[in-house]
């Protein structure tokens, strides 16, 4: 009978020292997962700014667009009116014999 009961110490001992294992990494597995979905939390959080990042930038490239093609269309008319003011000039001085 004491073989028996010193067996059944020994079989519950192994089945704690099994169970503890089982925990212990059960607790490890869980960190994990926390660890991950904190890392993809964080993944998602990145993503969002860069889109509102990238809204930003393409609001702002609109209106630099639209600011060139203003100037661009101002310095053309400038250009215009400086032939304008040059031919002008050629002419009064074609006529005063200059």
């Amino acid at each position: 009978m004491a073989d028996i009961d010193c067996m059944e110490k020994t079989s519950l001992a192994d089945a704690v020292k099994r169970l503890e294992a089982a925990v212990g990494n059960l607790e490890t597995a869980v960190q994990r997962r926390m660890d991950a979905d904190r890392s993809l939390n964080s993944l998602q959080d990145d993503l969002q700014r860069l889109g509102e990042d990238r809204s930003l930038l393409a609001a702002s490239l609109d209106e630099s667009k639209a600011r060139a093609s203003r100037l661009e269309e101002a310095n053309k008319d400038v250009s215009r009116r400086l032939v304008t003011a040059m031919e002008t000039i050629r002419s009064v001085l074609d006529a005063h014999g200059g």
